[in-house]
């Protein structure tokens, strides 16, 4: 399998819907992530914000991640790691439920983390609902460890920041 950039070809519908399904475990929690509801206007709007990596297979994509660089989380309703110059952090991580358990996540894991040492970052971070305890355990089997919490405006939960130090 591939890891490619999302291109003008590819179908923000469809990445949209994966983003949906991906994340349905966590809108049946009673939480409440972007990523459960987003439309397909708000993906393509947000793909101006980073670069958003997929793996399709038979033509269909199958798992994403967008990859943001400090820049762009200035805004004040960041969380402060977020806006240090060494960290870049990601988002809308996701694999279709049928293709979970595969390897594919940590495959993505692996390139997103060489891929901020390519850009001369020394910390990759993240952030997720502290109630998702399925998602906080996968990160720290990772490297991932507790930076501080963050309440977005756009949630119903309290968020773990979370930040993996890249070995060079």
């Amino acid at each position: 399998m591939e890891i490619v950039k999302f291109s003008e070809n590819d179908s923000v519908e469809e990445l949209t819907n994966l983003l949906h399904s991906s994340y349905k475990r966590l809108a049946d929690m009673g939480l409440k992530f972007v990523a459960t509801y987003q439309t397909s206007e708000y993906t393509k709007s947000f793909l101006k914000n980073g670069e958003c990596f997929i793996i399709k297979e038979n033509e269909m994509i199958i798992a994403t991640v967008m990859y943001y660089n400090s820049f762009f989380m200035k805004e004040e309703d960041a969380p402060a790691w977020y806006k240090k110059d060494f960290v870049s952090y990601f988002g809308k991580f996701a694999v279709m439920p049928e293709y979970q358990n595969k390897g594919i996540g940590g495959m993505l894991m692996d390139f997103l983390e060489e891929y901020a040492k390519s850009k001369g970052k020394t910390e990759l971070a993240l952030d997720t609902s502290e109630k998702a305890l399925h998602l906080i355990d996968y990160y720290k089997k990772r490297g991932y460890r507790f930076i501080e919490y963050h309440q977005w405006d756009v949630t119903n939960y309290r968020s773990v920041v979370m930040s993996k130090k890249l070995s060079s």
